[in-house]
């Protein structure tokens, strides 16, 4: 079984959402990725979700745009952030991480070569935003057979025949973006979100986070009660850009914010719905 699957049946048996936070890999500068990832474990994350530094990250709001431009100053490759993900289970082999990205880099290194690199350096799954399954048909059994899980987006336009699609292919969990629009607009409307997550649940059997929109701890508390995964990226990314020359004060405000979420989470009213990893 995955580190993934493992970490959703874990929490499941347990009755907990899955808080799974977001950095790019080499903000503000190199070095103190992988200490903020084991940070943020600390502070109660359970899978990790590492941005591949892009330069046309268009699903991405103003927010993760500059981290990603702040990591390719100093020049971050892809194959750097796998070197990260290596030294990070150099004390870590428990917390799945996830490679967050676009495609062009992946294919750029060749997905054989990727696939391979990934698994020699403990990555679990790979979110590719801009790759649709009608494109994936050769990657997705390199990652079959590597036992890598592609996890897919929906999207809150996503109409059944499309959920029924993405939800045939995907791994690991499915995320639905849960704003119209770019990371760090907007705010969510609850009661669309539930309806969407529940008809998403009810095409598959993986767990389904959701990612867009959760801000603080009240936000996450209040979709942790429908969801199996609350994503939170901009939030956190917001304390990186603010303290670029420091990232011990960084890391320190990351651990505040998952820390309140992370409690705000486990402090769900008895009797809501839980997470209900398939």
């Amino acid at each position: 079984m995955s580190r993934i699957a493992s970490t959703f049946n874990a929490l499941a048996e347990a009755g907990k959402t899955a808080l799974i936070p977001y950095i790019t890999a080499g903000d503000p500068q190199p070095d103190a990725t992988v200490g903020f990832m084991h940070a943020m474990v600390e502070a109660g994350a359970d899978i990790i979700e590492l941005g591949v530094p892009f330069s046309d990250p268009m699903a991405d709001g103003p927010v993760i745009q500059a981290a990603c431009e702040r990591a390719l100053a100093h020049n971050v490759s892809l194959q750097q952030v796998l070197a990260m993900v290596k030294a990070f289970r150099e004390r870590d082999n428990d917390t799945p991480v996830v490679l967050m990205g676009y495609v062009n880099p992946f294919e750029v290194m060749g997905y054989a070569r990727f696939v391979k690199a990934a698994t020699a350096a403990g990555v679990d799954g790979v979110i590719a935003v801009d790759l649709p399954p009608e494109e994936a048909d050769t990657l997705l059994p390199l990652f079959r057979q590597a036992g890598l899980d592609l996890v897919f987006l929906l999207a809150p336009t996503s109409s059944l025949q499309r959920i029924q699609k993405i939800c045939a292919v995907a791994g690991g969990f499915v995320y639905y973006v849960s704003l119209k629009g770019v990371t760090g607009a907007a705010s969510l409307n609850l009661d669309d979100v539930r309806d969407k997550v529940a008809r998403i649940r009810s095409q598959t059997k993986l767990p389904v986070g959701v990612g867009f929109g959760i801000k603080d701890a009240v936000t996450a508390q209040q979709v942790g009660r429908f969801a199996d995964a609350v994503v939170v990226g901009s939030a956190i990314v917001r304390h990186i850009a603010a303290n670029p020359a420091d990232p011990g004060q960084a890391q320190q405000a990351i651990v505040e914010l998952l820390g309140g979420m992370r409690a705000a989470l486990d402090e769900k009213e008895a009797g809501e719905p839980t997470a209900s990893a398939g």
